[in-house]
């Protein structure tokens, strides 16, 4: 053997001339030779001569025969790169990219030996600023590097490129070289993307990776189809305004239509079945890209990691818009993809968190955006399974009641139309949601624990207005969902005390969260609109008409008037005369209580009783109706008692006592219980008891008189109504049988 290196290196002239030796034998220094012949049979001869295929093939075959051959084949290709590089032989360089992409996929098992030299090049190629070619090779050969890989050794190796293939992926230009570049970039960052989540290692760059994924994902044409879409959506709209006799725009309610329209389902993309114009097509490598990190996405945390850098873009670039923003797009497709794996509602659950973020806190505009996106995103959820965790309904109360706040100060025309647009906003969000939740019982309890601590003041006005929308939402829920739920334990111990606040708005309040959850079919669209705008404080009375038009112009309240028979228009109407004329009778008789003068709910009780005894909802067809047990209504009755016998009660307490005793009595009449007798007999003491205690001259003085004169007139009207619900026709003579001069002339009303 001696001799034959004598031969091959000394003198090479023996292998031709000595014939004996075994060493010196032809066959024994095949291998030398044979990979060098190899290596300069891949370049072609001259430079019109194609690059032969074949040969590569089988250079990479010889090599996966021959391991310990490899690090010598894969450093000459290396050095030769460099050397075509710096000749700007880009035929050649092109051979040298397509021999390293046949050795990772030939000699897979053997990387390791040649893994360096191909990073080596890969970064060479990157680099190359003066030709898109180069670079594209790079991408290319990068992207066949990452999905070579069977563990994470070379992560970090992996990790030092991500910054370079982004800034390719921004590269400007409509050149075909240019798009190839973007294409082949990104793909090589949608690679990436597979190796974090099939190693379960984010990288510290990911935020780049996402960011060039969004910069060139394809959203104007997504923007014409939806114009298209919503084309017809927007005339009916025109027509419904038209026909009320309104021009101009809507504040508030622009976005309103377009943000409700679900997004059509995107196809998903197989990298394995592209076409080649797909292929050169960056669009499409964007949305894979998306695909993959939804596929990242598997938990809460990587949920977050992936959301996170979308939102701040979103923020940076205002694609927030739900009509032609990108957010409304990569979202909505985002959540079909995840459709299979249930994790939809963490998207809907980040974008309503991302409501707290810095970018977004102090922004009404951009916050009334944010929610209409999820309003959308809530509609296409609930659509296909519902939703069964719906924790983040509570960051939406706490901006809805933020912004109720905020609408009670001092504050500009164009400030306060913004609180009202976010408002409206987050109502429908709350009403899509609610339409989509399986189990509403954490919304019970989540009612229950912000009643817990209700302060007083415009805080408190603003938390029990926020729970009024959310109580109005939550009835949707329950109808839909067909099922006599009993009232919740913990929600109505709260409610009760609430109703015995120092606030004499909190009372009132609790009052309509009760009667809204007890009995939905008691209130419409536009009275709660009207009950919720009394907890916009007191303080922006100069804009009081500006913001009645821009509730009352509501897209909602547009459809509701447009489909409402005309006949009972104009008969709510004449109704609506008469309570105004009632109210300035009492508003003139009342002297103390000034700041509510002015309420809108304080209604004569004969209208209350003829609406509930009359109610077609009661004769033709059972509403729903939230069920009361024996020991609840009794506790009803005693919160009843108790509040009547403030002496700091202003006329919408009255009201609102008289309304919560109507339903309760309703329900009490609907309703089979087994001690129904003992519960009747306890609706009739309540308000003779009231009465008795009134005319006791020894309990004068205990009350101021105006108060006197109103628990009159509602132990008057909870009598009458009683009388009238179980068909007692002596009511008169009741009545008859006081002096004149002890009754107030408002008790004569019912």
């Amino acid at each position: 053997m001696e001799m034959g290196v004598i031969s091959r290196k000394i003198f090479p002239a023996c292998g031709n001339m000595c014939v004996c030796c075994p060493a010196l034998r032809s066959r024994s220094r095949q291998p030398v030779k044979r990979y060098r012949k190899l290596l300069a049979d891949i370049f072609p001869k001259s430079p019109d001569e194609p690059p032969s295929e074949r040969k590569i093939i089988k250079l990479c075959e010889y090599a996966a025969k021959n391991p310990f051959r490899i690090p010598k084949i894969a450093k000459y290709l290396e050095e030769r790169c460099y050397k075509e590089l710096r000749s700007e032989h880009i035929k050649l360089v092109n051979i040298i990219a397509e021999s390293f992409n046949k050795l990772l996929s030939i000699c897979k098992v053997q990387i390791a030996y040649f893994a360096v030299d191909v990073l080596n090049v890969i970064l060479e190629l990157l680099s190359y600023s003066k030709d898109e070619t180069i670079q594209t090779l790079g991408c290319q050969c990068l992207s066949r590097f990452i999905y070579c890989q069977v563990d994470a050794t070379y992560t970090h190796s992996i990790e030092k490129l991500v910054r370079k293939v982004c800034m390719l992926s921004q590269e400007h230009g409509e050149a075909r070289e240019k798009r190839c570049l973007r294409a082949s970039s990104l793909q090589c960052l949608s690679a990436m993307v597979w190796f974090m989540a099939e190693f379960s290692h984010i990288f510290v760059d990911f935020d780049e990776i996402v960011h060039s994924a969004l910069d060139n994902f394809d959203w104007s044409r997504q923007n014409e189809e939806a114009d298209a879409r919503e084309e017809a959506h927007h005339n009916w709209v025109d027509e419904v305004i038209r026909c009320e006799g309104r021009g101009g725009s809507v504040i508030g309610n622009d976005n309103r239509s377009s943000c409700l329209i679900i997004q059509p389902r995107p196809e998903v993309k197989d990298p394995s079945l592209l076409t080649r114009e797909e292929i050169e097509n960056p669009e499409i490598w964007a949305q894979i890209c998306i695909q993959r990190m939804v596929e990242l996405a598997k938990e809460s945390t990587t949920m977050r990691r992936v959301l996170d850098p979308m939102f701040v873009y979103f923020d940076s670039r205002q694609h927030w818009a739900p009509q032609k923003g990108l957010a409304m797009i990569v979202l909505s497709r985002m959540a079909y993809f995840m459709e299979n794996s249930g994790n939809q509602r963490l998207i809907l659950a980040s974008v309503i968190h991302h409501l707290d973020h810095k970018n977004v806190m102090n922004d009404p505009q951009l916050k009334t955006c944010v929610v209409q996106v999820a309003t959308s995103l809530a509609m296409q959820i609930r659509s296909g399974s519902g939703l069964a965790e719906i924790v983040f309904v509570g960051v939406l109360c706490r901006h809805l009641r933020k912004s109720l706040q905020a609408s009670s100060e001092f504050v500009g025309e164009q400030e306060l139309n913004l609180n009202i647009s976010l408002q409206n906003s987050i109502d429908d969000c709350l009403q899509e949601i609610a339409n989509g939740v399986i189990d509403a019982q954490p919304l019970f309890d989540l009612m229950a624990i912000t009643l817990e601590n209700i302060p007083s003041g415009v805080v408190g006005r603003a938390t029990i207005g926020s729970l009024i929308i959310l109580a109005r939402a939550l009835t949707l829920a329950l109808s839909r969902l067909h099922s006599q739920q009993g009232f919740p334990e913990a929600l109505l111990v709260q409610l009760l005390k609430v109703m015995l606040h120092l606030d004499v708005e909190a009372r009132v309040g609790a009052h309509l969260i009760f009667s809204i959850l007890l009995f939905p079919s008691s209130f419409h669209t536009h009275e709660i609109s009207s009950l919720r705008s009394r907890y916009l404080g007191q303080h922006n009375k100069r804009h009081s008409h500006a913001a009645s038009v821009s509730a009352s112009a509501s897209i909602t309240a547009l459809l509701e008037k447009l489909r409402r028979n005309r006949d009972s228009t104009k008969a709510e109407n004449h109704g609506n005369i008469v309570h105004d004329q009632e109210r300035d009778i009492v508003a003139e008789d009342w002297n103390q209580g000034c700041g509510l003068k002015n309420s809108p709910n304080f209604y004569k009780f004969t209208s209350i009783i003829d609406r509930a005894t009359g109610s077609p909802s009661l004769t033709d067809t059972e509403p729903y109706v939230m069920k009361l047990t024996e020991d609840q209504m009794a506790q009803l009755l005693s919160a009843f008692w108790i509040q009547a016998n403030l002496p700091d009660n202003l006329p919408s307490n009255i009201e609102a006592m008289a309304h919560s005793f109507i339903l309760t009595l309703i329900v009490l009449r609907m309703k089979n219980l087994k001690d129904r007798d003992n519960l009747v007999i306890r609706f009739f003491q309540l308000p003779l008891s009231l009465w008795t205690m009134l005319l006791d001259q020894s309990n004068a003085g205990i009350m101021p008189p105006a108060c006197q004169r109103s628990v009159y007139v509602l132990s008057a009207g909870m009598l009458a109504f009683a009388c009238k619900i179980y068909q007692i026709h002596d009511l008169n003579d009741v009545f008859a049988s006081l002096p004149m001069s002890d009754v107030s002339k408002l008790i004569w009303f019912c």
